[in-house]
């Protein structure tokens, strides 16, 4: 049985960011963050982040504080800042790993970081010909970065690492990286040689289930990336979502995004149950945990819920936790 009972109560990291926080004074931005912690412990959260206060957007870890990357004027159609790599990327010292070691000195709740996977950097940021060898290149780059970054957020006690590609379960057929590449790379990232106990390093592949599952597909990624725990998006109650519980491998725990984090509703406590039993019968509950379905604000200024709707979703998944699991964590 996997430790998952450690953090039971999970989100991806992201949350609405103040109103009015001015990101380039770092005392305000350490002000918010502590606050923040003491939000997460009122919500009787297992994990605390920093909300992604001191970033742009779920990539800024990474893109922030690394060479090799330039900013575009231009946006996404998800209204992500467009990057891209003109240069195989370096890193001038840790990217995370100083500001999540403060967490554990604010909480003895577990400190999580939230990192965007190295596949998805490279799908998204490689252009031919701005001087990169190729798209595979980038992404080994970028993974061997991020599991140096891994490792050293373990050993200034970071307790829950996640690495987010929102692409791995629908990957485009244009994408500059094969999948075959995409499963490479990400495969190198989560590869740490030693954990201490207690240590999970998660993949979440998606913030929602596509319409259908190849599931020949999703048994290579499962199978080729060795993450300790897959954070799978669980709040639409569809056949594809139970897919991809049923095609997880039984030594792996897993993380059900069960409430959704893009429309204010709350949702029904009895259709989320109902879901989770659903659930429950292709997999130990005993190996799951619960979060809403994405992070509150991947771009911080576009949060997709107001902070009194955020409040309520992860109050929400608490009580979900608790339906399922009592008080045993």
């Amino acid at each position: 049985m996997a430790d998952t009972y450690n953090y039971r109560i999970d989100h991806h990291g992201s949350l609405v960011r103040p109103a009015g926080l001015d990101t380039a004074d770092p005392g305000a931005v350490a002000d918010a963050v502590a606050e923040a912690v003491v939000y997460q412990r009122k919500l009787r959260s297992t994990v605390v982040t920093d909300g992604d206060f001191p970033r742009e957007d779920f990539r800024g870890a990474v893109l922030d504080r690394v060479t090799g990357f330039r900013r575009t004027a231009g946006r996404d159609a998800d209204g992500l800042v467009r990057w891209v790599a003109e240069s195989l990327p370096k890193a001038e010292g840790p990217l995370l790993a100083d500001s999540a070691a403060r967490l554990p000195e604010l909480t003895l709740i577990a400190p999580k970081a939230s990192l965007p996977s190295p596949a998805y950097l490279a799908a998204t940021t490689y252009q031919d010909g701005l001087g990169v060898p190729s798209a595979r290149a980038l992404g080994e780059a970028l993974a061997e970065l991020l599991r140096t970054e891994i490792a050293l957020l373990v050993s200034r006690g970071v307790r829950l690492i996640q690495l987010n590609n929102p692409l791995l379960l629908d990957w485009p057929g244009n994408s500059p990286l094969s999948y075959d590449d995409a499963l490479a790379v990400e495969a190198a990232a989560v590869r740490l040689d030693e954990r201490p106990e207690g240590v999970r390093i998660g993949v979440c592949p998606g913030w929602t289930a596509p319409a259908a599952v190849d599931r020949v597909r999703l048994e290579r990624l499962y199978a080729g990336v060795l993450a300790d725990r897959w954070v799978l998006p669980f709040h639409q109650g569809t056949d594809a979502e139970l897919d991809l519980v049923r095609v997880l491998p039984e030594e792996r725990d897993l993380c059900l995004g069960v409430v959704d984090a893009t429309v204010p509703a709350p949702e029904e406590i009895d259709t989320v149950m109902a879901r989770i039993d659903a659930a429950a019968e292709l997999k130990d509950i005993e190996d799951m945990a619960v979060a809403p379905s994405r992070g509150f604000a991947d771009v911080a200024d576009r949060p997709l819920l107001c902070a009194a709707d955020q409040r309520a979703k992860l109050v929400l998944v608490e009580t979900v936790a608790r339906y399922c699991w009592g008080n045993e964590f």
